[in-house]
């Protein structure tokens, strides 16, 4: 085998490098240690004052590869709200730098288009999950954290299993401290890997999240959910995260000391949750593959999309 000369090597690598850190700098903004940061959400309005809770009148941007999104999509399957609001499935666009619209709406082809019709001088980041209200226009709100609050209380007169409550008086305490650890080392741990731009900021993160991964296996083993015999919005917010976990995170995001299928524990929490009406149809895993491996080109360079691991455990 020809190995390039030195000089080739040394100066590919410098540029390659140069280029690498100016991307992520765009796409991972990071602290001076190289952690990142991920940036707050911007619209935070609740169904309150001027929005009512109607049906048909909010509609859920959301791409099936986005993991805080699919928050979203779980608890509205869960509580039954598809004929009250509908979702706009969008497309992960790298070339366009964000997400397209699947059809022109407004004059808008891409979702910046829409945050920027909705206010027109916003120059922040135009993510989904978005909440959009048909009838003024707006954007409601873009944290997915709140987005499932509302959907679990604010649209119960429209839903099929009005029932089912996700955050009872009784576990707000519990829901409140595992959405804390969850975030910082699950959630957000398993970005703070791929997006890492210090070896000292992967080697932290990295610690965090199998550590927080190693405690959640050992709860498991003796209790259902996360915070007892009752699914909560603290289990659908690790869910969207696990799901993905041996799909893309364990190698593309550096994830790779254990997979989900090496805790026993979790690996049954994972596929009981999967299992529960509706779930598995917000599972999109061929395009969960496709949208990172091909748009987060910092990541992927050679834009090879691997083949789908084996994922038969789930049923």
């Amino acid at each position: 085998m020809a190995i390039p000369p030195s000089w080739i090597v040394k100066t590919g690598r410098s540029i390659w490098t140069q280029i690498w850190q100016l991307m992520m700098s765009q796409l991972a903004p990071p602290n001076d240690r190289g952690e990142y940061q991920r940036p707050p959400s911007e619209f935070r309005h609740r169904i309150e004052g001027k929005y009512a809770p109607q049906p048909r009148r909010y509609r859920l941007y959301v791409g099936w590869s986005c993991p805080w999104a699919h928050r979203t999509v779980v608890v509205r399957a869960l509580k039954g709200l598809e004929d009250a609001i509908e979702i706009i499935i969008l497309e992960g666009d790298a070339n366009a730098g964000g997400w397209k619209l699947p059809k022109s709406e407004h004059d808008c082809q891409t979702l910046a288009q829409l945050y920027r019709f909705a206010v027109p001088d916003y120059k922040g980041r135009s993510t989904v999950p978005m909440l959009w209200d048909t009838d003024t226009y707006s954007i409601v709100n873009n944290e997915s954290a709140e987005i499932i609050e509302i959907l679990n209380s604010e649209f119960n007169d429209y839903a099929k299993h009005p029932e089912l409550d996700l955050a009872p008086i009784a576990l707000q305490d519990s829901i409140a401290q595992w959405n804390e650890t969850i975030y910082q080392t699950v959630n957000n741990g398993v970005y703070r890997c791929g997006f890492a731009q210090t070896q000292a900021a992967y080697d932290k993160a990295a610690t965090d999240l199998f550590a927080t991964l190693d405690r959640v296996n050992d709860l498991l083993a003796t209790q259902a959910y996360l915070c007892g015999d009752s699914l909560t919005l603290a289990d659908i917010r690790l869910f969207t995260t696990l799901i993905r976990f041996d799909v893309v995170y364990h190698h593309l995001f550096k994830c790779n000391r254990r997979r989900i299928q090496d805790y026993p524990h979790i690996q049954a929490y994972l596929t009981k949750i999967y299992q529960l009406p509706g779930v598995a149809a917000t599972c999109d895993f061929p395009t969960i593959l496709q949208d990172y491996y091909g748009n987060l080109f910092p990541l992927n360079p050679g834009g090879i999309i691997p083949q789908l691991p084996d994922l038969s455990y789930l049923g």
